[in-house]
C-alpha cells in the first residue's frame, strides 16, 4: 500500500518536473523526523534566510505526512501528493533530514542538489542498509542514489555512513552539523539557558541529569522505563534533580505508572518530552544518562560527564541493531545496567573527563561552530562549485 503512495508522488513530481521550470534558490525541505527550529534542517534554513539572498522554502514535515496516511481527510493527501510534489519538482535544492521512500522513483534535474542532513551527529548503533532488509532496503537504497551530498562531522562518521547508506564516499562531505553550531555560541547559549531557568525557577542550583535514552524498536508493542526514578531519588541526594527525555510511548508508560503508585516519589522527577529543544536541555544539564543514542555527540561538546545505561547491552549486541564499533570501547564514560550503579556514579561524581574530551576530538574534524557558514559556502553560495 505504500508503494502505491510513493509511485503516486513520483507520478505528480514528473508532471510538475516537465511542465514546470525550477525556480532559483528554492529550498524544499524534509524535516519528517525533527520539525524544530533546532535540527540541522531548521538551523540551516534559518541561516539561508538570514542571509537576505532571496532563499524562498517549501517544507514537508511529520504533520503533513501524517495527514496524508488519514483516509478521511482529503485535503491532507491533495498536499501530499499534489502540493509538495510540486514544491519538490520546482526546487533547486532538497533538504532532508531522514530518509524519504518516494525518491527511489524520482529523477532529478542534474542541477538539483540533494543534501542529506540526517537527524544525528553520529551513531553508535547499526542502522538504514545495514540493518534493513527485503523490499524496505532495495526502496532505501534507490533513494539514497538521489543524493549529491551526505553531510558529517568526521572521517569515522563517514566511513560508516557510506556504508549505512550505500552511497559512495565522493558523495559524503565532512563539513559538520548546523545543530551543533549552538554550542560553539557563548551569546546563543547563554540565552537558552536563562530561558530555561525563568521557566523552571525551582530547578536553579540544582543538579540536573537528563535521561535520553534511544528507542527500542520492540517498545512499540510493550513500553516501559527501565531506570527506577523512584530508587534513584532514594539513593541520592536532594540537589539531584532528574528530566525524562522519552520516546512518546514510553512516556505515556512512564506516567501510567505514577499514577498506579500515587505514593512514589517524584518531586525530583520531572518529564521533559514534550520540551520544545533538546539542545536547551543538553545546556543545562550537568550529566547525562543515555546507552545508544546519538545524543552523546552532541553532549561531548560541553565536557561533561555521560553514564550509558545499557541494561540490554547484550540483547542488543546480539539480537538488535548491534554496533559500528566494540561498544564498551567506543563510549566516553563508564557502563551499567542497573538504577543503583547509576545512583553510585553520580554521588561519587568522579567522571574522566580527559575520555570525554578524546572522544569529541575524534567525532569532529571542526569544533568552531561554523558548520552552517562551510554548507553555505559549499553548495549554496552562488559562486560554489560542485562538492
Amino acid at each position: 500500500m505504500k508503494n502505491i503512495g510513493y509511485l503516486i508522488f513520483a507520478g505528480f513530481f514528473y508532471i510538475f518536473r516537465i511542465f514546470c521550470t525550477i525556480k532559483p534558490k528554492k529550498v524544499f525541505a524534509i524535516m519528517t523526523h525533527d520539525g524544530s527550529k533546532d535540527s540541522n534542517v531548521g538551523r540551516m534554513v534559518e541561516y539561508l534566510t538570514n542571509k537576505n539572498e532571496g532563499f524562498t522554502f517549501a517544507f514537508l514535515k511529520k504533520a503533513d505526512r501524517n495527514l496524508a496516511k488519514n483516509i478521511n481527510i482529503f485535503k491532507g493527501k491533495l498536499s501530499f501528493f499534489v502540493a509538495k510534489p510540486y514544491e519538490m519538482a520546482t526546487s533547486e535544492y532538497i533538504m532532508l533530514d531522514n530518509v524519504f521512500l518516494p525518491m527511489a522513483y524520482l529523477k532529478f534535474h542534474k542541477k538539483v542538489k540533494v543534501i542529506q542532513l540526517w537527524h544525528g551527529t553520529g551513531t553508535i548503533k547499526k542502522f538504514g542498509q545495514d540493518v534493513n532488509i527485503g523490499m524496505l532496503k532495495r526502496l532505501e537504497k534507490k533513494a539514497n542514489a538521489r543524493l549529491t551530498h551526505l553531510i558529517v562531522n568526521s572521517k569515522q562518521t563517514k566511513e560508516e555512513y557510506a556504508s549505512a547508506f550505500g552511497v559512495s564516499e565522493d558523495r559524503i562531505f565532512i563539513y559538520g552539523l548546523p545543530r551543533t553550531d549552538i554550542f560553539f555560541d557563548p551569546n546563543k547559549k547563554e540565552e537558552r539557558i536563562h530561558k530555561f531557568y525563568r521557566q523552571y525557577p525551582e530547578l536553579k542550583g540544582k543538579r540536573l541529569v537528563l535521561y535520553a535514552p534511544t528507542f527500542r524498536d520492540q517498545e512499540k508493542d510493550r513500553p516501559r522505563l527501565l531506570l527506577d526514578t523512584e530508587l534513584l531519588c532514594e539513593k541520592t541526594t536532594e540537589d539531584f534533580v532528574f528530566l525524562l527525555r522519552l520516546h512518546p510511548f514510553v512516556e505515556q508508560a512512564y506516567r501510567r505508572t505514577v499514577q498506579e503508585k500515587s505514593g512514589q516519589k517524584t518531586d525530583h522527577v520531572i518529564s521533559m518530552s514534550s520540551y520544545p529543544d533538546i539542545n536547551t536541555l543538553l545546556l543545562v544539564s550537568d550529566y547525562l544518562i543515555s546507552d545508544y543514542s546519538s545524543v552523546i555527540f552532541e553532549y561531548c561538546l560541553l565536557n561533561r560527564p555521560i553514564i550509558f545505561f545499557a541494561y540490554d547491552l547484550k540483547q542488543f549486541s546480539n539480537t538488535d541493531r548491534g554496533f559500528y564499533q566494540p561498544y564498551e570501547e567506543f563510549v566516553p564514560g563508564p557502563v551499567v545496567i542497573d538504577t543503583q550503579s547509576v545512583a553510585e556514579l553520580l554521588n561519587k561524581n568522579q567522571f574522566d573527563i580527559k575520555i570525554i574530551e578524546n572522544f569529541k576530538n575524534k567525532s569532529y574534524q571542526f569544533l568552531d561552530g561554523k558548520s552552517a557558514e562551510r554548507l553555505y559556502l559549499h553548495i549554496f553560495c552562488s559562486s560554489a562549485k560542485n562538492g
